[in-house]
């Protein structure tokens, strides 16, 4: 069930969230209350968020390293705490510090991320009255991601995103991520889905395989995500990104989530090394990270 990143010292919690990629992502369809059908691999990686959570009597609060992300419920982390004592009726308090290493709004998960950690670590504090289906189903309230990110590893997705079953783990690679400095709406992503002619569709089925049979080649060679080229049409400098990194030696890459990161697999290390190094001269969130099973 939830994997355990959590320790518990007295009234403290000090827990990590780690970033996802979408290995492959595809957009299925539309439902009638506007949510969409997809089918995607997940893959977690060692890049991650710390938090530290402080049981209080008093209010909820949140600070960050960051001095533009919110603090208020508007901050998944904080409406994780919120929720969690609305629904247990535990009347209490959570002090909340988050350390963000992943980018944000960047496709990578980190606000799911810090919401299940929020809700693992908060949920332990206070003696575990939510047992994990619970604790999942609350945090599909909050996000579709949120559900894969209890468990990460190497995930296949359906449904909403709710629908996860777990693959093999995916062989190890060095993860580049390239973040262009704009910013992607996912719900605008989505609405032009809907009328785009999609081409090009992953082979979800051909990257099970080839991660059943450890091969990164096959893996990295189908790699897709449908929303790369509704996103890519908007910023081209998310298809700039991922012809340099297939120059730069990447054995595959593509756009994670709605975007705009762009990550390269890479089976060695010097040539991984190489290609940050270059990136970092033109952007500023650049990450040399690997597969984190």
């Amino acid at each position: 069930m939830i994997k355990q990143n959590t320790i518990i010292t007295g009234k403290r919690a000090i827990t990590r969230s780690f970033a996802k990629i979408n290995l492959t992502l595809d957009v299925l369809g539309r439902r009638e209350n506007g949510y969409h059908d997809i089918k995607m691999i997940m893959q977690t990686l060692s890049l991650f968020d710390l938090l530290i959570i402080d049981k209080t009597d008093g209010k909820i609060s949140v600070s960050t390293n960051l001095k533009y992300l919110p603090t208020t419920n508007k901050n998944i982390a904080y409406k994780a705490a919120e929720v969690f004592f609305e629904r247990t009726g535990i009347r209490g308090g959570a002090k909340i510090m988050i350390h963000k290493n992943i980018p944000v709004a960047a496709g990578l998960a980190g606000g799911s991320g810090n919401c299940a950690a929020t809700l693992v670590a908060v949920n332990m504090l206070y003696g575990c009255p939510m047992s994990d289906t619970e604790l999942i189903a609350l945090g599909a309230e909050l996000g579709a991601d949120v559900p894969y990110c209890f468990t990460g590893g190497t995930q296949l997705a359906e449904g909403i995103g709710e629908k996860l079953t777990s693959l093999p783990p995916m062989p190890d690679a060095y993860v580049l991520l390239v973040k262009p400095p704009v910013s992607v709406s996912t719900g605008l992503i989505y609405e032009e889905i809907d009328s785009a002619p999609l081409t090009m569709r992953p082979d979800t089925e051909a990257v099970i395989d080839a991660i059943r049979i450890r091969d990164i080649n096959g893996v990295a060679g189908n790699l897709c995500n449908v929303m790369e080229s509704v996103t890519a049409k908007m910023h081209p400098m998310v298809g700039g990104i991922k012809q340099k990194l297939l120059l730069n030696g990447a054995l595959g890459a593509v756009m994670s989530g709605s975007g705009p990161t762009v990550f390269g697999l890479f089976d060695d290390f010097q040539k991984a090394k190489a290609s940050a190094d270059s990136f970092s001269l033109q952007f500023r969130d650049v990450y040399l990270t690997r597969i984190q099973n």
